[in-house]
């Protein structure tokens, strides 16, 4: 895996947009998300959620659209 810097991880990580997801929602909130960044792993999401993996500007806006939805719009960043 690429080595990510810091800064690179404050805006790739949406660990506060996650903290807000309900519980009863969280499993088919992050099936959406893998779904979008063709992932199939809990570890491949977590690297995602946690920042080490950068986003491209389309996955992006599906991860923002996904927390949309469900009306979540402070995503970005470590908590």
């Amino acid at each position: 895996m690429k080595k990510v810097n810091i800064d690179t991880i404050e805006k790739t990580a949406f660990q506060i947009g996650w903290m807000h997801v309900a519980q009863g929602k969280a499993a088919r909130v992050r099936a959406k998300i893998m779904a979008v960044l063709d992932i199939s792993t809990k570890q491949a999401f977590l690297n995602h959620l946690n920042g080490r993996v950068p986003h491209n500007e389309a996955e992006i806006q599906a991860i923002e659209a996904i927390f949309n939805e469900i009306g979540i719009t402070e995503i970005w960043g470590k908590v």
